[in-house]
């Protein structure tokens, strides 16, 4: 398969998010700004990318029987660099994901690219892979964090200091999507349209 077919899968046909379904709770969970989706995109990528490089590399040596534990412990260590670098540098970012940053570990996601394409293929491909299906995992959280923010608080890029007010100040905001229901409702319209849009540009090619 072509690299750029490859890349391409991740953010459109395999999207993890709005096709696959997969690490759904922290999507929901820290979508509540954009500065958090956009955040959380990014981990899961730096991960994403890390483990399918390294897991591509050792694919010939690891033995069968425990390669799913030998996949986490790649991944646990990608995360847990991840999590040290946060926590040094950007502390706001550290907080704001909480819990959900050392969840990394078990996203469905990362695990899923480490059993069914790094482990059966070289390194540049993998490693394609891995950014595809970052970006477009990043894609899906940003969307949604910018909605989630914009029409549930009236803001955009809050908590930091180039917030805008896009309604002004007298915005009262739309509670409910700063909700987990709120946040259930607008994923799922988001993948009903992504997948119209996908299933009318498979029918024109």
């Amino acid at each position: 398969m072509k690299l750029s077919n490859i890349f391409k899968n991740g953010i459109f046909k395999e999207n993890p998010v709005l096709v696959q379904l997969v690490g759904l709770c922290s999507v929901l969970a820290v979508t509540t700004t954009t500065v958090n989706g956009l955040s959380m995109g990014l981990a899961v990528t730096a991960v994403l990318l890390g483990s399918n490089i390294v897991i591509s590399l050792m694919r010939n040596i690891i033995p069968d029987k425990i390669r799913i534990p030998a996949f986490i412990v790649v991944i646990a260590t990608f995360v847990t660099l991840l999590e040290m670098f946060l926590n040094a540098y950007m502390q706001s970012i550290y907080n704001a994901l909480g819990i959900f940053l050392p969840l990394i570990v078990v996203n469905c996601t990362i695990l899923a690219r480490a059993e069914s394409f790094a482990s059966k293929n070289s390194v540049v491909p993998s490693m394609v892979d891995g950014l595809g299906m970052g970006l477009g995992f990043t894609f899906a959280v940003t969307v949604l964090g910018i909605v989630r923010e914009v029409f549930g608080n009236g803001t955009f890029l809050g908590g930091t200091d180039f917030v805008i007010n896009v309604f002004g100040e007298a915005y009262p905001g739309a509670g409910i999507l700063v909700a987990p229901a709120g946040a259930f409702i607008l994923l799922g319209i988001f993948i009903a349209v992504f997948n119209v849009v996908l299933n009318k540009k498979k029918k024109t090619n």
